[in-house]
């Protein structure tokens, strides 16, 4: 069995877009409209692959708060920089829980957690 993707029902499409497009990093692989008043953007390459879709009629999302969905970085510390050049918020941390691993959550335009994890040799 292998993973397919992560979907996530989003308040505004172009906003989520853009999220993680550019903060992210994640390039739109497929968009489409869905059933009834339903738009389907598939984002990611290879492995790491997400599914955002966006209902016109009923714009009610519900995140659960113990969800969060991760990728990895390069560098925390320069991931977070660049947020603050943005104007982004750091939802919490960043947290360092053993020598080799390193993150923090911000929040993604729908209340998603997205945790941003740096993997240390």
């Amino acid at each position: 069995m292998k993973f397919c993707w992560t979907t996530i029902m989003v308040n505004d499409l172009e906003e989520s877009l853009k999220f993680y497009k550019e903060i992210i990093g994640l390039p739109v692989n497929k968009r489409f409209k869905g059933e009834k008043d339903m738009e389907i953007v598939f984002l990611g390459d290879g492995e790491t692959k997400l599914e955002l879709i966006s209902n016109k009629i009923d714009k009610k999302v519900n995140i659960g708060q113990d969800i969060s969905i991760g990728f990895e970085v390069e560098s925390v510390d320069k991931m977070i920089s660049n947020l603050k050049t943005k104007g982004i918020d750091i939802y919490s941390g960043p947290f360092q829980p053993g020598p080799n691993i390193k993150f923090f959550y911000l929040l993604d335009p729908n209340g998603l957690k997205v945790q941003l994890v740096e993997n240390i040799i």
